[in-house]
């Protein structure tokens, strides 16, 4: 490699680190806000609890933001060579520009690498153990769900209201039952009450006392002319409260996409030795399809690395900007249009007969070729 080589090399490496760097966070942001944030303020989650399960949305972030990343940094880097002319005395010193672009290109195919390290590995392991950390930290603070003086809403069909609670004893307690229609059909108050968590059940568990009970009528709670008497317990029946669509006890289900590469490879080889019952075919052919759509498109993903990076090449020497903001323009547009189409195909996962395993690779396809008619046309200049 030579001291050109160097240069160009370097200064790509270094951009294109920053842009992955930025969009990672642009990745992780969102993620963090929709999974943790709501736990964190109920104080279901301590700060190094967070703090490791951040660490694991990293790898998710970054399959997500290599090929953006790539192809911001090569955008930025060589369009601000082009903008300052150094492309231009490269070429009038003799070289060629496919011969310029061989560092660029060297990254690329190194990016292509690190994706398929963590689309395949990475990222899969990090998924597993991202939720079942978080499962974990949750079922160990699974009491901190009642909290007190607020109306929790997270429960289906049930309102609940504490104003005093202190560990698991609770006072002042209301709970409300509602139906399909969100009306209430029964009303709980109680002067004080216990919670316990049930770890075979993943239940929480009330046990009300000095409690009164006010029954509607199922057909029209509205009408309280059809209100039954309200009745009063010392002690009452244990009210129990399921916490499945928060977490599930036992092992993480591993999904698809969670598999590393020689689980789905396993997984490709039971399903294609199934033998389909009579009026099945269509549905196993589906799941098998949609097990070969992930498996394809991680090996997809990483290849995007490089076709990203090769369009962007006569991109930036073509536009010449050394705006910033133009760039990550150029860059976002480019990134949707393959996610878009990709997205496109995937969404053909219930229809085995049009191949979507194979239709999977057309963003991919479609961006090389147009890369390398940009490098044709360019050289002719």
């Amino acid at each position: 490699m030579t001291l050109l080589d160097r240069y160009i090399f370097r200064s790509v490496l270094y951009t294109c680190a920053a842009a992955v760097g930025l969009f990672a966070f642009i990745v992780l942001v969102p993620n963090i806000a929709r999974d943790l944030l709501a736990y964190v303020l109920a104080g279901q989650l301590s700060t190094a609890a967070f703090g490791r399960l951040m660490l694991l949305l990293v790898p998710l972030a970054i399959t997500y933001a290599l090929p953006m990343g790539l192809l911001t940094g090569v955008l930025l880097t060589l369009g601000r060579l082009s903008a300052d002319h150094e492309i231009t005395a490269m070429r009038a010193a003799g070289l060629s520009l496919p011969r310029l672009t061989v560092p660029v290109l060297f990254l690329a195919v190194i990016g292509s690498g690190v994706g398929l390290y963590f689309n395949f590995d990475s990222m899969p392991r990090a998924r597993v153990e991202y939720h079942r950390e978080l499962a974990d930290a949750v079922r160990a603070n699974s009491l901190s769900f009642i909290e007190e003086k607020t109306f929790i809403r997270t429960f289906p069909g049930y309102v609940v209201y504490v104003n005093e609670k202190a560990g698991a004893e609770l006072k002042d307690f209301w709970l409300w039952e509602l139906d399909d229609q969100k009306r209430v059909t029964r009303l709980v108050r109680a002067a004080s009450g216990h919670l316990e968590y049930d770890d075979a059940e993943n239940t929480l568990i009330l046990t009300l006392t000095h409690a009164q009970v006010e029954t509607r009528n199922d057909k029209n709670p509205e009408s309280f002319a059809d209100t039954s008497p309200i009745v009063s317990f010392e002690k009452s029946e244990p009210v129990r409260l399921s916490l499945n669509r928060f977490f599930k006890p036992g092992s993480v289900r591993v999904k698809p996409d969670w598999m590393t590469f020689s689980q789905l490879r396993t997984e490709r080889v039971r399903l294609a030795a199934r033998v389909a019952p009579p009026g099945q075919a269509k549905d196993y052919a589906r799941e098998a399809m949609k097990l070969e759509l992930v498996y394809q498109d991680k090996f997809n993903t990483a290849l995007a690395v490089f076709s990203l990076a090769l369009i962007g090449v006569p991109l930036g020497i073509k536009v010449s900007r050394r705006e910033t903001s133009a760039n990550f323009g150029v860059a976002l547009l480019l990134t949707l249009g393959y996610y878009l189409l990709t997205v496109a195909v995937k969404a053909l996962d219930r229809h085995p007969e049009y191949r979507p395993d194979l239709l999977i690779w057309v963003p991919n396809l479609l961006i090389i070729g147009i890369g390398v008619w940009l490098f044709t046309r360019i050289e002719k200049k």
